[in-house]
């Protein structure tokens, strides 16, 4: 270890012009010596307790005190004539060592390095090496060293208790995030090794409840009793190979292990099941017997490329990945995933912004009647045209709408412009019957906002009449209504709006409770039109699946309710549901979703041949 500054010298001031006038080649003719002056000066050299020796600009010791000889262990007698930078290691660094010979040729003003110098009795120590010039015109600099080791291993001392964590005795985070990026810059990695790097990040599963009934004394004995066996674990890991993983506290419950120049995840892997099995044994802690496990987020990949703050946020969402999937087991990162996750918070962000900026848009997905073929309405489907992630359908937005509250706003922008466009096809088709538009609803939108005002207000700019619009809503939500919910369905009914149950069959189906609802349509899940296809060998249908949807169809229309299939795909699938009673259909077999002008098309027209 080594340094060097620029500094003041107050032992070299001291000794500056009598030092300098002691060492002053004698005239020709004259006895050599100092003059009178200078005698309490050489003195003073000779007694201090500072270690000091005079240098020539080549770099020789002229003169060096007893505290110098004995502080080296050279002797007082065999320090003139040695190189002054080989007794104090001014030469094993390019740094230090061109300062020094920037000194001796009198370009620079002071320098002070500290080295470990080797004492010839076999001790190490610390010293503090301080190179002043001489004043006056006499070439040459005055070298005090100063011995340090005390304060050296003062400062270690705190620096080890600064580093660790003092209920475990292992690396804090503090030295952890040392230790990671170092072993990520390209030197460490560059020098041989498998420039691979690995991080097992644990959470104690269940610590909070241990802390909480028993005590912060008792969690603190089962931390130190869960440290000590995550050493052992990187201690069996290290055996055999190049270097032990680093364990470390990074605060709380949590615990890292960093395996340097891994060889690939089996290695992490087997890490993180030794851990694992290593916890789940029991601990004896203060005459209790208590039982613990661990969730793990293992992390592997190239150093090259790779920072502490992406491997640690890695980590951190593979643990998250561990606890969600059942804890006490191990995940290893997974790009996609994480891409995945990614994506997710990304569109969270701008979800609203979006909206305003009006990315979304919608398109229309025909509702035939079984009986004619004809169109009888569409069912609106919001577009988002994100410009990061192009055209996404609404299975990749929507809940992430509810949960963060932006599906009010955009249901309204939706429920909007349904209505406008419905309107406009009226107007444009005037000859035609007039066709509805189905909107869904979330219920959240029924919850926080007041959605029969909205729905009036809409109509009423729009002019579109209340028959005309159908919202569309869970079979989970409108089962499970009661309350502010079921009292707005109720006033909407009572307008003349068209109220539909979606997805019909994969909720409650609480068929008693149905009847009490203010419903007009049942749309049936797609799952049951999909049991009524033909397979390539011409093998019929399974008939529990047709007698399940014709009992719901017969229900529904004792009901005064209509019924819309959903997921229609073949010629097969409409005539049979035509059969039963079924009222309308949507599918690809008519249409997928399309704009608007492609509607415009197809009114009047019969959607679909009938068979």
């Amino acid at each position: 270890m080594s340094g060097t500054s620029e500094g003041p010298t107050p032992a070299a001031d001291l000794l500056g012009p009598a030092v300098t006038e002691s060492i002053a080649e004698p005239s020709a003719g004259t006895e050599p010596g100092p003059p009178p002056s200078s005698v309490p000066f050489r003195s003073a050299f000779s007694v201090a307790p500072l270690a000091m020796a005079v240098v020539d600009h080549e770099g020789l010791v002229v003169s060096a005190n007893e505290a110098f000889a004995d502080l080296l262990g050279t002797g007082t007698d065999n320090s003139a004539g040695c190189v002054a930078a080989d007794l104090v290691d001014l030469t094993s660094d390019a740094r230090t060592w061109h300062a020094y010979r920037e000194m001796l040729g009198g370009r620079k003003a002071r320098l002070r390095s500290t080295r470990r110098l080797k004492h010839p009795d076999g001790h190490s120590l610390w010293v503090q090496v301080t190179v002043a010039p001489l004043a006056g015109e006499q070439p040459g600099v005055l070298l005090s060293v100063a011995d340090i080791s005390a304060r050296r291993e003062l400062q270690g001392r705190l620096r080890h208790l600064q580093m660790h964590d003092p209920v475990t005795r292992l690396p804090n985070r503090t030295l952890f995030f040392e230790r990671l990026s170092a072993a990520l810059e390209r030197d460490s990695y560059d020098e041989g090794g498998t420039g691979r790097i690995g991080l097992c990040y644990l959470d104690l599963d269940g610590f909070k409840a241990v802390n909480d009934t028993l005590g912060h004394r008792v969690g603190d004995r089962l931390l130190a009793a869960a440290a000590e066996r995550l050493t052992q674990c990187a201690d069996e890991a290290g055996r055999g190979r190049a270097g032990v993983p680093l364990v470390a506290r990074l605060g709380g419950d949590e615990f890292a292990l960093l395996v340097e120049d891994s060889t690939g995840t089996e290695q992490l892997a087997e890490l993180a099941e030794t851990v694992l099995k290593a916890l789940q044994a029991p601990f004896d802690i203060s005459g209790q017997r208590l039982s613990l496990s661990a969730s793990i987020g293992v992390v592997e990949r190239r150093a090259a490329g790779t920072t502490a703050t992406a491997l640690m946020q890695d980590a951190d969402t593979t643990l998250y990945w561990a606890k969600a999937d059942g804890k006490s087991r191990w995940t290893l990162f997974d790009p996609e995933r994480n891409a995945h996750r990614m994506t997710r918070q990304a569109l969270v962000s701008t979800l609203r912004p979006a909206i305003e900026r009006g990315e979304f848009a919608l398109e229309y997905q025909p509702l035939v009647s079984m009986e004619d073929g004809r169109l009888r309405g569409v069912e609106a489907l919001v577009r988002w045209n994100h410009p990061q992630f192009g055209v996404l359908t609404p299975n990749r937005f929507i809940g992430l709408a509810e949960e963060d509250g932006s599906i009010v706003p955009l249901g309204r922008w939706v429920l909007a412009t349904a209505c406008r466009q419905a309107r406009r096809w009226q107007v444009d088709h005037p000859d035609e019957p007039p066709i509805f538009v189905s909107v869904n609803v979330a219920v959240r939108q029924v919850w926080d906002s007041d959605l029969v005002a909205d729905v009036a207000g809409v109509l009423a700019e729009t002019g579109l009449a209340p028959h005309l619009l159908q919202l569309e809503l869970t079979e989970s939500a409108v089962m499970g209504s009661a309350g502010r919910p079921l009292q707005a369905l109720q006033a909407l009914s009572e307008t003349g709006v068209r109220i539909a149950i979606d997805d019909f069959g994969t909720g409650y189906s609480n068929l008693a409770y149905l009847s009490r609802l203010p419903v007009s349509v049942l749309k049936l899940d797609g799952s049951f039109v999909r049991g009524f296809q033909y397979d390539g060998a011409g093998v019929p249908p399974n008939p529990a699946d047709e007698v399940v949807v014709e009992a719901m169809i017969q229900l529904a229309h004792r009901l005064g309710l209509t019924v819309t299939a959903e997921c229609v795909e073949t010629s097969a699938q409409a005539s049979r549901l035509r059969q039963i009673g079924c009222d309308t259909g949507q599918g690809w077999l008519y249409s997928r979703p399309v704009p608007p002008d492609r509607i415009s098309g197809l009114l009047g027209l019969r959607a679909c041949p009938q068979g």
